[in-house]
């Protein structure tokens, strides 16, 4: 269902720091590892206005809350310079894509923490509104550690996965990271993606609810 406007708003606030922390997570996580590029580009920062993607940041997310479709959205990719990385870079790679997911499954923890603690369940309308919010926290930064862990290039379970290969298998894995968004279009399109997250976030959210 459409969401009213204050709604549309604060869901879109909720996005916006989600996948800032996502995307600050690969920068942070990147730089602790010896690769400065992110780092350069001001990238290990919780600002938005560094993260901010026009289209799958502010586009795509504002129509699918607006209509009440599901909630599709991506920030600026973290550039990676992997000659910084050393022979190993396969494997510290995998740690930075998986720094995102991380991230946001913390977030969620956190967001578990407070509704637990009773935070904004007093009953007044302030407080319906906060817990109503802290809710839709949860479910999407769940969400997107999931579909994010879905594992296809350029996806972060695709580097994830890239990472526990052998190199041969993660060659022929890298040769299907140009079909990579058309692939996900597919799934996306034929439902799995929504049966992934069904069978996947929803008990993680259950539980952590």
């Amino acid at each position: 269902m459409p969401l009213a406007v204050d709604q549309v708003i604060l869901y879109f606030l909720v996005l916006i720091v989600s996948l800032s922390v996502h995307e600050a997570a690969h920068a942070w996580s990147a730089d602790l590892l010896g690769d400065p590029t992110a780092s350069r580009l001001g990238r290990v920062t919780l600002n938005p206005m560094a993260h901010i993607d026009p289209i799958g940041t502010v586009l795509f997310p504002l129509v699918a809350i607006t209509t009440g479709a599901p909630v599709i959205g991506w920030a600026k990719p973290v550039p990676v310079g992997v000659q910084y990385l050393g022979p190993q870079w396969r494997q510290k790679f995998m740690l930075i894509a998986a720094a995102g997911p991380i991230s946001n499954l913390v977030l969620a923890l956190l967001v578990s923490a407070l509704l637990h603690l009773g935070l904004a369940r007093t009953g007044t309308a302030l407080d319906l509104t906060s817990s109503s919010l802290l809710y839709k926290a949860l479910t999407l930064n769940v969400g997107l550690a999931v579909f994010n862990m879905i594992p296809i290039p350029p996806l972060d379970g695709g580097n994830v996965l890239a990472g526990l290969l052998s190199a041969r298998a993660a060659d022929v894995l890298d040769r299907v990271r140009p079909y990579g968004f058309l692939i996900l279009y597919v799934l996306l399109l034929t439902g799995v993606v929504s049966t992934v997250l069904g069978l996947v976030a929803g008990p993680i959210v259950s539980w952590l609810n």
